[in-house]
């Protein structure tokens, strides 16, 4: 999609981009809460990619500009084709599942005019998602501690709730619209954006709620998938692993600390069968070792631990080590399977990925 034939148009104050496939509930309390806003040099458009439901017509009955896709391309897709038809020279880029604050939009604004060099600016899912299921809990306030302890010199951006300098966007190339679902094209698109030499900040007190109800296995079909294995590879690729959000020194630590705690287990119990069998040797300096590398890491993450129990409560807390660790695990394997599929790309070169072009 060529980003530079735009039509012509007035630029105004904000844009605001909302891709939706087959969202209208979400999409009906997400335009619900943008009437509310306490900005309103704004315009919204909504991208309805291919949905099969009544997206596009909740969008027209809160008054939004509507752009219909004939198929279904992913967000990545959709969110280029709202720029192309966007006039403000800030574009806000929000998933359909999100509710902004009535100072959201103002807190955008307020930051592109306070720090005249930011290029683009993300904030955060706030720490009261709506849907009050465990996992969905867990997953929005993880996510919420993360942004919130981040450093504000960010390396990647968000589609979720982030904003973009029109001039920039356009410049880069947008979204890379080879990856046609919800994966990692906001981060792409961030890598991008910083090798180009553009700063993006992070601002914690720009806020969303999130809608989305989370089930373990969403949530892990979603984070080993759509999030840690492109991820990885995209690092890879880029070849740069800044410690920031998810890839800090910690979370690193951590995901050695958990690979060691379960390799260590296994050989304890392996060792315990034995034992019926007069093979006791090394049986308790293992055990000893498994629980001094489980003891770091929980150490490591107390502070995030604390939070939950400031938040939720003890009980909640105590719900979410297990969840937690396992997380952990599961980036090893994405980093395995990661680095696996990126050795199999250096031994058979595959079809560059088309990307979005400006010319």
């Amino acid at each position: 999609m060529d980003l530079n034939q735009t039509k012509d148009v007035v630029l105004i104050g904000l844009s605001v981009i909302i891709p939706v496939h087959n969202g209208a509930e979400f999409l009906d309390r997400c335009l619900d809460s943008l009437g509310r806003s306490s900005f309103g040099d704004y315009e919204c458009i909504v991208v309805d990619d291919a949905s099969t439901d009544a997206s596009g017509a909740v969008a027209l009955r809160h008054g939004a500009s509507v752009v219909t896709l004939a198929r279904n391309g992913g967000p990545a897709q959709a969110r280029n084709a709202g720029a192309q038809r966007a006039g403000g020279e800030i574009l806000l880029f929000l998933d359909a599942d999100v509710c902004v604050h009535p100072e959201t939009l103002a807190g955008v604004a307020a930051h592109f005019r306070v720090h005249p060099a930011a290029d683009a600016v993300i904030g955060s899912y706030d720490d009261a998602p709506a849907d009050p299921g465990f996992v969905s809990q867990y997953k929005n306030l993880f996510h919420h501690y993360v942004h919130q302890t981040s450093r504000s010199d960010a390396w990647t951006f968000w589609g979720g709730c982030g904003a973009i300098r029109r001039a920039v966007f356009l410049a880069a190339g947008g979204f890379d619209e080879s990856y046609r679902r919800p994966c990692v094209e906001d981060i792409a698109l961030g890598f991008r954006l910083r090798t180009l030499g553009h700063r993006i900040d992070l601002e914690r007190t720009i806020q969303v709620t999130h809608l989305k109800r989370w089930t373990f296995w969403s949530l892990l079909r979603t984070d080993v998938l759509d999030r840690g294995i492109p991820w990885f590879r995209l690092m890879l690729a880029d070849r740069s692993m800044p410690a920031d959000l998810n890839v800090t020194n910690t979370h690193r630590l951590s995901v050695a600390l958990v690979c060691v705690t379960v390799l260590l287990a296994g050989v304890v119990a392996t060792r315990a069968l034995l034992v019926s069998a007069g093979h006791s040797s090394l049986l308790l300096p293992l055990l000893l070792w498994t629980v001094i590398a489980a003891a770091m890491l929980f150490f490591l993450n107390r502070d995030l631990y604390r939070f939950f129990a400031r938040k939720r409560g003890l009980v909640f807390a105590a719900r979410t080590v297990p969840m937690h660790w396992l997380y952990y695990a599961y980036c090893g394997v994405a980093v395995v399977a990661g680095l696996g599929l990126h050795l199999l790309d250096q031994l058979i070169p595959r079809r560059d990925r088309p990307r979005v072009t400006t010319s």
